[in-house]
């Protein structure tokens, strides 16, 4: 993704995120994801590693000729997966479905945006074309204001709604909800001379950490990490200047902003994730799904496998990749 993108999809992310009203975000994370969900292991450019000894060449035992530049280095990086290869689904009964009419918002960069062309794009947007592929079902993708999409499909002008919408009690009182397809990691930042790769509640004893006044990610500190020195600050933009001026020792908050963040120009290359991702429902909520009218099961089941098969050959790898060069998770 290129530079000014990037600055661009975090601004828009932190102008959305603060004033979504009535909008529960999701905000996930933890341990649990390396100890529970299953990951796709991809290569990706970019990072070297080592090789280990016993796959070293042997020195020369005379002069040489020039041998061509080595390719550039790959390493694996770990891409989330929320499905659990030993639950395959059925593939369920296509027939009755013919036409799948998605929905989406206007501004929430980079998960669904007015693309140059003044059509949808982001990462929803592709995962619908994605799902429409695997059904081989028409579909359409229309463009909302958030707080207009409850209505829409409760009055039948849409039939699903892929707009990063965090699974809730209350939602799920008036819709039901595909499998997850992603969550919003909460991660610990520092500064990258003082990395941790392990981030335990004793090890932030006496730490002073940055966190939003107020937030469940405040919450979180407040009940999981007493041991350390929580600075409350009344926004996001507050933490990061209070994590860039090295008045925190670490921030704590939604991985997915920082991820944006960290890749930016605004972070002047400070700072990089510290230990793994945290995931508490209590905390965090359950994750993001596809919403579709309450009983509408052919079409949930429907979208359930298409997501299964779409993670299954590897497509939702790509498109993570695409959007997220610097992992979340």
């Amino acid at each position: 993704m290129m530079q000014p993108q990037i600055d661009k999809f975090l601004n828009a992310f932190l102008i959305r995120s603060g004033r979504a009203s009535g909008r529960v975000v999701a905000v996930l994370l933890g341990l649990l994801i390396a100890a529970s969900l299953p990951v796709s292991p991809v290569l990706a450019q970019g990072q070297g590693t080592t090789p280990p000894a016993s796959q070293a060449s042997p020195p020369p035992t005379q002069p040489a000729a020039a041998q061509p530049a080595a390719a550039p280095p790959v390493v694996t990086q770990a891409v989330p997966g929320f499905w659990d290869p030993r639950r395959r689904p059925e593939r369920p009964d296509l027939s009755r479905l013919t036409l799948i009419r998605f929905m989406t918002e206007t501004d929430y960069p980079p998960f669904n945006y007015t693309g140059p062309d003044g059509n949808p794009a982001g990462f929803n947007v592709d995962l619908a074309r994605l799902i429409c592929d695997e059904l081989k079902v028409a579909c359409t993708i229309q463009m909302r204001r958030f707080d207009t999409l409850l209505d829409a499909i409760s009055s039948n002008r849409g039939d699903a709604i892929i707009a990063s919408m965090a699974v809730t009690p209350e939602l799920r009182k008036q819709l039901d909800f595909s499998d997850l397809y992603y969550r919003t990691p909460a991660r610990f930042v520092s500064r990258r001379d003082a990395v941790m790769p392990e981030v335990r509640p004793e090890l932030l004893e006496g730490k002073k950490v940055g966190v939003v006044a107020g937030s469940s990610h405040e919450a979180y500190l407040k009940a999981m990490f007493t041991d350390a020195e929580l600075h409350p600050y009344p926004n996001d933009e507050a933490v990061r200047q209070a994590l860039q001026k090295g008045e925190v020792d670490l921030a704590f908050g939604d991985a997915i902003s920082y991820s944006f963040w960290i890749n930016g120009t605004d972070s002047a290359n400070c700072c990089a994730f510290s230990g793994g991702p945290f995931i508490e429902s209590r905390y965090f909520n359950e994750g993001v799904g596809i919403a579709v009218k309450k009983g509408n099961d052919i079409l949930r089941q429907a979208l359930n496998w298409a997501l299964f098969r779409i993670w299954e050959k590897g497509h939702y790898t790509d498109l993570w990749l695409r959007y997220f060069s610097v992992n979340p998770f």
